[in-house]
């Protein structure tokens, strides 16, 4: 990592793994790289508590808002970002995320989710079995899937 982003503070983040009724994996494809598929993360925002930020991601990320949650992971969980998204994103404030993460059952059905909300992250989306993120993941994400993924095993 470039000197200049080594002292640089990790994002205080959430991450949300939603199961359907099949145990598949609600994964989206970033609209910013079509190579990218991942779950609903993003940010805690001032003076809010981690549940509600993780409602409020999910919501923002794929109108979902139809889930019971089931767990929430013991540890947080980081990532630090590449060297080529280095200050190019989160305004070039962060290194990195560090993510409590959430297993959520979703109860709707699939006609209630919308990717298309006032800020869109995901171009498409996907039900997939949990065992084919790893797949799917960018490389820097993989590791931290892998501990989500195995932390939420015993629930799915």
């Amino acid at each position: 990592m470039r000197q200049d982003f080594m002292n640089l503070p990790l994002r205080n983040g959430v991450g949300i793994m939603v199961i359907n009724k099949e145990k598949k994996v609600f994964v989206g494809k970033r609209i910013d790289n079509q190579e990218a598929w991942q779950m609903p993360q993003g940010g805690v925002d001032n003076n809010e508590d981690i549940k509600s930020a993780a409602l409020r991601e999910l919501y923002e990320e794929t109108g979902i808002t139809s889930v019971k949650i089931i767990a929430e992971s013991k540890y947080k969980y980081s990532y630090l970002l590449p060297e080529n998204l280095l200050g190019k994103i989160w305004k070039g404030k962060f290194r990195g995320q560090e993510q409590k993460w959430f297993l959520m059952k979703f109860l709707g059905d699939d006609n209630e989710i919308n990717i298309n909300m006032k800020n869109p992250e995901f171009s498409e989306w996907q039900w997939v079995n949990p065992e084919d993120l790893k797949k799917l993941i960018v490389s820097f994400k993989k590791n931290l899937y892998i501990k989500v993924i195995e932390e939420f095993k015993k629930f799915i």
